[in-house]
């Protein structure tokens, strides 16, 4: 099974490789896309629903440029496999919890996903490692204009594209980046920074996005409105903040470094301790923590692991990414005990194999 597969791996946004991606995880383009010969979803009966995920499906299987697409039935999936896509960010937490035929698509280095029957018709998803919007962009432009070709969109010639949303009319575009910005929280700046990206009408939310609490001080920025901008507008608009905000962060470690070494080098070390040798800890407290060594890695206090290892774990230790590993239904107790022993198991390996090579 695809999900069972995916559990074991790591998608294209975590590989750390990418553009400014000390600071920036992740780059995603998202546009929101609906048929013109159906209701918007609130308006849908369930027959309307399932015609809805069928076409998308079987017009979209025919395209040999499609054949990585992998088409996943939402609906038919117990609850712990749409978490898990859910903390793997391929789909929404609206869409795993709504009712109905839904379904999501998924390429093979989850570079790519197709959500259908979420708040639009369509919400079509391309992720990028660090800041890459505009590699990004030409990814999701060109895998709109092949959909395009097999199903009619609704449309308007003054308004643009038409959503269930109003705020997403017109291009239907998201622009999302992931950052992590541990010093301009740890030096308490961060609630000013927010305040200015406001003022700019752009909107910041946690990890999973709308609704989301920030975690391990994880951060995504986005435009708020798309009406009345072109594309590249909405991409520049995010774009031109994001080096601003990279800046910001890394004058805070600056400022960390040269004022408070010894008291940020202790943070790090018993974040890195707690975490190698907890018996037991909470998704909370591990995400704090491995946001601390990440910080740490990336200005050289700890040598002993690599960025996309941490990466992993920030994923991989979530409550549906652990059942998955571990194959079995997990109590909270038990999945902050099997916490505890995946860290130990991960980052031993990367400190006894760094001990070998010395």
């Amino acid at each position: 099974m695809i999900i069972d597969d995916l559990a074991g791996n790591c998608g294209e946004w975590l590989r750390g490789s990418g553009p400014e991606s000390d600071i920036v995880m992740s780059s995603r383009i998202r546009l929101a896309r609906n048929l013109a010969d159906f209701p918007f979803i609130r308006r849908c009966t369930d027959i309307d629903r399932l015609n809805i995920e069928s076409t998308v499906r079987e017009r979209l299987v025919k395209d040999d440029r499609l054949e990585e697409l992998t088409f996943i039935n939402v609906a038919d999936l117990e609850n712990i496999d749409r978490q898990f896509l859910v903390e793997r960010q391929l789909i929404s937490r609206e869409h795993a919890n709504s009712d109905g035929a839904r379904a999501v698509a998924i390429d093979t280095n989850e570079k790519l996903s197709l959500m259908v029957n979420e708040e639009d018709h369509l919400r079509i998803q391309v992720m990028k490692s660090g800041l890459d919007l505009d590699v990004a962009w030409r990814q999701i432009n060109e895998v709109d204009d092949l959909i395009e070709e097999h199903l009619t969109y609704a449309y308007n010639p003054q308004l643009g594209y038409l959503t269930a949303c109003p705020t997403n009319v017109g291009t239907g575009m998201r622009v999302s980046v992931l950052v992590h910005l541990p010093a301009l929280v740890i030096t308490q700046q961060i609630d000013k920074v927010f305040r200015s990206l406001q003022r700019i009408n752009l909107v910041v939310r946690g990890l999973y996005g709308e609704g989301t609490q920030a975690m391990g001080d994880f951060f995504q920025v986005s435009n708020q409105i798309t009406l009345g901008k072109c594309e590249e507008d909405l991409i520049k608009q995010v774009g031109d903040v994001v080096p601003v905000l990279i800046n910001y962060e890394r004058k805070a470690r600056d400022f960390l470094i040269s004022e408070n070494q010894h008291d940020l080098f202790d943070q790090v070390s018993r974040a890195f301790g707690t975490l190698q040798n907890a018996q037991q800890i909470t998704s909370e407290e591990t995400m704090e923590h491995l946001s601390k060594v990440r910080m740490g890695i990336n200005l050289g206090l700890i040598n002993d692991v690599e960025i996309p290892k941490i990466n992993k774990l920030f994923i991989h230790t979530q409550p549906a990414h652990l059942q998955k590993i571990r194959q079995t239904e997990l109590s909270t107790s038990e999945r902050n005990i099997e916490r505890a022993n995946y860290l130990h198991k991960q980052l031993k390996i990367d400190t006894e194999t760094d001990a070998d090579n010395n």
